[in-house]
């Protein structure tokens, strides 16, 4: 049977009795704390070459990560992600031309932004070579992880969760046109 927690009494079906509750204790071993939402963006990226920017809000800086066919909700596809220097947090809402001569020349677009959240620290996650974390974005939605490669100082793979949000048919539309 379960019991059922109603203001400061647990309600205990199993042995037909209502006990007055350690509510100190309970919250401070059974109640998670709501995990602190940050902001992300995916940045389209006309350079060199077509690829997708992944940046992440932690720890004071956006990491980031260079997503060559872009971040996909479809759980099959397994995307890689190269790691690139952090950028300052100013950089979210960027949008416009990198001079041509300058590293990453090219046109650069929000293809989505929006808020994540990680069930625990996403620093010491991203230490350890494993990052889940949830999203909350105009076209990306649902869980994903990031997942180091063994062995690789720089490479990572970027992988939908099977989730609600999950589409086995995502189609990956860009906001520019392709260069010619």
């Amino acid at each position: 049977m379960k019991n059922f927690v109603c203001q400061d009494v647990i309600i205990c079906f199993a042995e037909n009795k209502i006990e007055k509750a350690d509510f100190d204790y309970f919250r401070k071993y059974f109640i998670l704390k709501k995990p602190m939402r940050k902001r992300f963006v995916i940045h389209e990226h006309h350079a060199t070459r077509l690829h997708f920017d992944l940046r992440l809000e932690i720890g004071g800086v956006l990491k980031s990560w260079a997503v060559p066919k872009g971040v996909s909700m479809n759980p099959q596809e397994k995307r890689l992600a190269v790691a690139v220097p952090d950028h300052s947090v100013g950089y979210i809402g960027f949008e416009g031309t990198l001079a041509e001569g300058t590293y990453g020349a090219g046109e650069v677009r929000i293809w989505d932004k929006g808020e994540f959240e990680t069930s625990g620290n996403a620093e010491e996650q991203l230490q350890k070579g494993k990052l889940v974390f949830t999203v909350y974005g105009r076209k990306l939605k649902g869980e994903f992880t990031l997942l180091k490669m063994w062995n690789q100082e720089k490479n990572w793979l970027v992988i939908k969760s099977k989730d609600e949000f999950a589409d086995a048919n995502w189609k990956l539309e860009t906001v520019l046109d392709a260069k010619k």
